[in-house]
């Protein structure tokens, strides 16, 4: 079991590497095809050795061999949080004998709430090009894998929360943006009721209490904005590890 969840740690670095791509390209409405991985600073396309998770970032000291351009700390980070978070899912479903088809549509929904909380940290925005395909992987891989939560319960847990978020950023809209709304209703595919809910709570109340902190601490202004996506995601990915 614990082989297995090394190998999809392992996994989830490498995958860690390619969302950095998508976390900083997208926003910018760039291809994550094309051109191949280079230094933003200098252009210096990355060889092969150069793109090791973690690795080639250590052995660079955090600096492109080309130009000496600082490399951020986040490059790395995301491909660790992005390991970490793999292991301890594939561990959690292995020990409930969760279908293997599950487990992989877990790993992509996980994969896909990083991209979208870094990108919300950036922009704040939630793009359009990654929470409607996940809203739809999700229902299709929640009529066609056994497990929870069935197709219809998916579909309601969609409609009940993402309806409920609608409604507030219809009477708040300074408060909450349709890319929430769009993010909450991919969550309820995802955990289904009640644990939707419990996602939910706890992202609002890690978001309060976070901005109290930046409050207090003078980083953040009252009514001045914050992301809400990713305390949505810590709250989604604690209710599909612990559920209700």
């Amino acid at each position: 079991m614990y082989l297995m969840s090394i190998t999809l740690g392992l996994l989830g670095l490498l995958i860690g590497s390619f969302l950095n791509v998508i976390i900083y390209r997208v926003p910018r409405g760039e291809s994550i095809v094309s051109p191949g991985s280079h230094c933003p600073a200098c252009g210096h396309t990355l060889r092969a050795w150069e793109l090791i998770p973690v690795i080639s970032f250590l052995i660079q000291k955090g600096q492109c061999l080309n130009c000496r351009a600082r490399i951020s700390w986040r490059y790395p980070a995301v491909e660790l949080l992005t390991g970490m978070l793999f292991f301890f899912t594939a561990t959690l479903s292995l020990r409930t004998e969760t279908h293997p088809f599950r487990l992989l549509l877990n790993l992509v929904f996980i994969a896909v709430l990083i991209a979208l909380s870094f990108i919300d940290l950036d922009t704040f925005r939630l793009p359009d090009v990654l929470t409607l395909p996940l809203l739809g992987i999700g229902l299709l891989g929640a009529f066609l894998i056994p497990g929870n939560p069935s197709g219809w319960e998916s579909v309601l847990s969609a409609l009940g929360a993402g309806g409920l978020f609608w409604g507030i950023a219809r009477v708040y809209p300074q408060g909450m943006g349709l890319g929430d709304v769009k993010l909450v209703a991919a969550l309820g595919v995802f955990l289904g009721f009640p644990s939707i809910f419990l996602a939910v709570f706890i992202g609002s109340l890690v978001g309060a209490l976070v901005g109290l902190v930046l409050f207090f601490t003078g980083q953040k202004h009252f009514r001045q904005q914050i992301p809400f996506g990713p305390y949505l995601a810590f709250g989604a990915i604690f209710a599909l590890w612990w559920g209700a």
